[in-house]
């Protein structure tokens, strides 16, 4: 996984209205991304709904949330008005934004291998800097740990 401390890899990805998103446009905003397996699975809407229901507190940190995962820009749409989340979900078809965070890993569910998104999340400063990761972070824990770091970082 990428490191606090390291550059932020740059990427452009639809979000779900087919929009074009690039990180680079997000210089001057704390950006918390997070990457999640595949949408409207339970914990990835734990995980989704969990950011929904704290957003407040998000606008309230100044940091602006993406969820990435390697689903078709359809289906993060329809996860997005399904749970009314109201923040922009990232599809990442291809992997390459997954792959550029070391986040497209080999997985294991009942002895067969294949290649997956691990769940993972990145603090990103407003000078485009990684401030902290959270590998592996529990989809019911995420909002909890991301904006108690958001705080610290900001203080």
């Amino acid at each position: 996984m990428l490191k606090a401390g390291q550059t932020a890899p740059d990427f452009t990805l639809p979000d779900q209205t087919g929009t074009e998103l690039t990180l680079r446009s997000l210089r001057g905003e704390w950006v918390v991304l997070y990457f999640y397996p595949r949408a409207d699975t339970p914990g990835c809407t734990t995980q989704a709904c969990g950011v929904r229901d704290r957003g407040a507190d998000y606008v309230a940190a100044s940091a602006r949330v993406l969820g990435v995962s390697p689903d078709e820009v359809a289906a993060v749409a329809k996860f997005v008005a399904k749970h009314e989340l109201g923040f922009s979900l990232l599809a990442d078809a291809d992997h390459a934004v997954a792959e550029q965070y070391e986040t497209w890993v080999e997985k294991n569910m009942y002895g067969r291998k294949y290649m997956g998104v691990a769940r993972a999340t990145y603090i990103i400063d407003p000078d485009g800097q990684i401030a902290k990761v959270f590998p592996k972070v529990s989809p019911s824990k995420h909002d909890e740990l991301v904006l108690k770091a958001l705080a610290e970082l900001q203080s």
